[in-house]
């Protein structure tokens, strides 16, 4: 869809269309309006599901932008304002986040399945907590690893009943919270670009410590944590570090050996 078609919708001219950086999986473009409304707006293949997870996760409290407007490939957003990382914007990603973990569901996975790119998420539920990681989010990569560390993400899957929670809540996930995903304010932050599901809420805490580590302000607002999170993070990690290592290619592989060898397989 042409941009020029959001011009009725919101009554005005597009004066800018400037785009974002980022891009690697989808266009994010700046856009200006002749009455001098701002908004982001994403085009996409997917951006219908990206508007319901975005008003899932509104409703359960955390802190998002709001969809404007929404048709065919084009998702217009509140335009947010960023400022530099503050402790009291990292204690709010904190609280943000325990609010959308303590909105659960009924089961693991979503209605509908997702995608990175060219690259899908299957997100259909499974008999349990367990058996949702392994063959929604580490199985389906076998097919395109190298042999050596196909056998070893098979031999984890294998593990995972002894080495998850077999039920934990199943809490409201932003699905892909790495430090990029979260944008901060001057005294608040909002989580962008979710690719939502139920699980443990630990998947949301594993991702933002893949690339460093969160301030201490942020386990303020986030609160406490269950005992043996640091053995079960490597393998919430692992699923992120298959995607990069399928998507960007090998320089990831290195990090995939080393959750492997941090997970004990």
């Amino acid at each position: 869809m042409s941009l020029s078609a959001l011009e009725p919708v919101f009554g005005a001219e597009i004066t800018l269309a400037q785009p974002l950086h980022g891009g690697d999986l989808s266009e994010v473009l700046k856009v200006t309006l002749s009455d001098g409304r701002v908004m982001a707006v994403k085009r996409g293949a997917r951006v219908d599901t990206e508007a319901r997870m975005l008003a899932a996760m509104a409703t359960a409290g955390a802190p998002v932008p709001g969809v404007l407007h929404q048709a065919e490939d084009l998702l217009c957003l509140d335009w947010l304002e960023e400022a530099r990382p503050a402790p009291q914007s990292w204690e709010a990603l904190g609280a943000g986040l325990v609010a959308l973990h303590e909105h659960c569901g009924t089961g693991y996975g979503w209605p509908e399945d997702y995608a990175f790119g060219p690259l899908p998420i299957e997100n259909s539920a499974a008999q349990s907590w367990p058996a949702f990681w392994a063959e929604r989010r580490l199985l389906p990569f076998l097919p395109h690893l190298p042999s050596d560390l196909a056998h070893r993400v098979e031999a984890l899957a294998a593990a995972l009943p002894e080495r998850l929670p077999v039920a934990p809540p199943p809490a409201l996930l932003h699905g892909d919270l790495w430090t990029g995903n979260a944008l901060f304010g001057h005294d608040t932050a909002w989580m962008i670009d979710p690719a939502c599901y139920h699980g443990d809420g630990e998947v949301d805490l594993a991702m933002l410590e893949l690339f460093g580590a969160p301030p201490e302000a942020f386990w303020s607002g986030y609160g406490g944590t269950e005992p043996g999170r640091a053995e079960r993070r490597p393998i919430y990690q692992l699923f992120p570090a298959l995607m990069h290592l399928r998507l960007f290619g090998a320089n990831y592989r290195g990090m995939v050996s080393g959750l492997l060898d941090a997970s004990g397989a």
